[in-house]
C-alpha cells in the first residue's frame, strides 16, 4: 500500500490503473482493499482506482474521536488533492456513502459523480431517532470487545447469502484489525445527521442497495432517491449490506454503466 500525510494523519491507500479517477470509500468496519477487492480489479483497466483506509481504520492513523463527518470530509478533500486529483467519481459504501455526502456538502468541486451503496445520510439523518441512538450506543460498546467478539457480533449483519470464503476471510481479517479509538471516531461520524445535504446534490448519483439489507433497508434507499433529484436506484436481489462483495458482478455492471454515462 501507499501512504501520504494529510493534515498530520498518515493515510494508507491502494492505487491501481490509469484513466479518470475513481475513489472508493469503505464502511465503518473493514478497510479499503478488503472491501473493494473486486471493484479495484474490475475497474482498474479503465480508471485510476484509489481505495483509501479512512483515518481510524486499516493501516491509517487514528483521528480525534470527535472528528465527525466534517473532519473526515475535510481530510478526504485534502487527500484527493494530495494524491494528484482535482475531481473524482466518489463511490462510498455504508459509512463511506455518508462520507461521500459530507464531501459533497463541504467540497462539491471535488465530486464529479456519486455512487452511494448501502448508504445513509448519517444514522440520525436516515434512521428514526431511537434506532440511530441505539446504533451508536451499540457501536461504542463494540469498541470495548475483543476482536473475536467484535467480528462475531457484526459480521453476520453484513451479508445475506453465501460469499466466497476467500472474500469472507479477507473481510473478517480486516474487521479483526479494528482500532478501538478509530472505530469510535468512525461510529460517531456515521451517526451525524446529514439530511440537509441530499437535496443540494447536483451531480449524477447512482444508489445501489441490497434488497435484503437489514442495516440500510429499502426505506433508507427510497429516502435518498427522493431527496437526490439526479439519482437512480438499483436494488440487488438476494443481497445484504456489503452488496459490492456479495454480488460483485452485478454491482460492477451497474457502476461501470453509470461511469460510462458520466465521463469526466
Amino acid at each position: 500500500m501507499d501512504h501520504v500525510e494529510v493534515d498530520g494523519l498518515d493515510i494508507a491507500y491502494e492505487r491501481a490503473g490509469s484513466g479518470p479517477p475513481v475513489l472508493l470509500l469503505h464502511g465503518y468496519v473493514g478497510d479499503g482493499p478488503s472491501t473493494w477487492r473486486h471493484q479495484i480489479d474490475d475497474l482498474c483497466g479503465d480508471f485510476t482506482v484509489v481505495a483509501w483506509d479512512a483515518p481510524g481504520a486499516g493501516a491509517s492513523s487514528d483521528p480525534p474521536e470527535s472528528f465527525g463527518i466534517t473532519g473526515y470530509a475535510d481530510c478526504l478533500a485534502s487527500f484527493v488533492h494530495a494524491i494528484g486529483f482535482d475531481r473524482a467519481h466518489i463511490i462510498g459504501l455504508s459509512f463511506g456513502g455518508a462520507l461521500a455526502l459530507g464531501l459533497y456538502g463541504g467540497h462539491p468541486d471535488v465530486v464529479a459523480s456519486l455512487v452511494l451503496a448501502s448508504a445513509y445520510a448519517g444514522w440520525r439523518g436516515s434512521l428514526d431517532a431511537e434506532l440511530a441512538e441505539a446504533r451508536l450506543a451499540q457501536a461504542l460498546g463494540l469498541a470495548e470487545l475483543s476482536p473475536a467478539e467484535f467480528v462475531a457480533t457484526l459480521l453476520p449483519t453484513m451479508f445475506l447469502s453465501s460469499v466466497p470464503p476467500v472474500d469472507v476471510a479477507a473481510f473478517r481479517n480486516s474487521m479483526e484489525a479494528f482500532h478501538p479509538s478509530g472505530f469510535r471516531a468512525l461510529a460517531r461520524a456515521c451517526a451525524d445527521d446529514l439530511c440537509h445535504i441530499p437535496p443540494t446534490v447536483a451531480v449524477p448519483t447512482l444508489l445501489v442497495y441490497g434488497e435484503g439489507d437489514e442495516r440500510a433497508p429499502r426505506s433508507v434507499a427510497e429516502g435518498l432517491r427522493q431527496d437526490i433529484t439526479p439519482s437512480r436506484l438499483v436494488m440487488l436481489e438476494g443481497v445484504g449490506h456489503v452488496c459490492n462483495l456479495e454480488a460483485p458482478d452485478r454491482f460492477n455492471d451497474a457502476v461501470r454503466s453509470f461511469l460510462a454515462a458520466n465521463a469526466i
